[in-house]
Parts: structure tokens; sequence; C-alpha cells
């Protein structure tokens, strides 16, 4: 899940990412809100969930935001 991260980071931010911890602060990333929606956008669409917006603002970290989309995979399944 970090390896897509990365990815889609790179992808939408057109930066290179491929360096992120999953313990990076994603507010260190340089990454701002509408990049943040559109790549946990992208991740909704390729696991196929929803993951409301107000679950979204406790998100520090980009592990909290692998955290947060494999327990809605796990509560998809």
């Amino acid at each position: 899940m970090l390896s897509l991260f990365r990815k889609l980071a790179t992808d939408i931010v057109e930066r290179d990412f491929s360096h992120v911890a999953a313990s990076s602060p994603i507010a260190e990333l340089g990454i701002d809100s509408l990049g943040m929606l559109e790549i946990v956008g992208a991740m909704e669409r390729e696991f196929r969930v929803q993951i409301p917006d107000e679950s979204l603002s406790g998100i520090q970290t980009v592990a909290d935001l692998i955290s947060l989309v494999e327990a809605h995979r796990a509560a998809a399944t």
C-alpha cells in the first residue's frame, strides 16, 4: 500500500515521492489539500471504497492514511 501511495503521489503531484516512508508527516511532503484529495480519490477508486471527508481530518502521516484506507477496505469485504 505504501508503494501505491508513492506512485499516486508522484503521478498526481508530479514530484518524486519514491523516498517517502510510512512515518512521513503528510504536512512535510508539500502536498496541498487538493492534491491530497486527488490521492485519496485515486486510492478509493483503486480499492473500491468510500472514505468520508470527515474521516480525513485526523490524518497526520502516510501510515495514518494507509490505515484508514485498509480499515475501509476490510469493512467493505
